[in-house]
């Protein structure tokens, strides 16, 4: 399983791909209680750990983060089966998901 560094390190490498987000997302990691807060606002893209406020959370495990990073588990797939849970902008989070499946 990944731990935190290496997912932060990975979606920083899919940081230009997700600078066309715009808002803020927050990935709150259910087996660890620790979270990820990716900032797509103001043109740049700033990945870091620590919470934050966000426009949408992402309840999810390390394990289902580290699988939507690496194109192993579509985001629609980990939704609807229960491994994603979204709090706030169902939109945002949306977004998210189309950026993450381009490749």
């Amino acid at each position: 399983m990944a731990d935190l560094s290496s997912l932060v390190e990975a979606m920083r490498e899919r940081s230009a791909a997700l600078s066309e987000l715009g808002y803020k997302v927050r990935f709150d990691l259910t087996d660890t209680g620790e979270a990820i807060l990716l900032d797509a606002t103001g043109g740049a893209v700033e990945v870091r750990e620590g919470s934050g406020e966000a426009d949408a959370v992402l309840k999810l495990s390390t394990d289902t983060l580290d699988k939507l990073i690496t194109g192993r588990m579509g985001p629609l797939m980990a939704f609807s089966t229960g491994r994603l849970k979204v709090e706030g902008s169902q939109g945002v989070a949306l977004k998210l998901a189309g950026l993450l499946d381009q490749d």
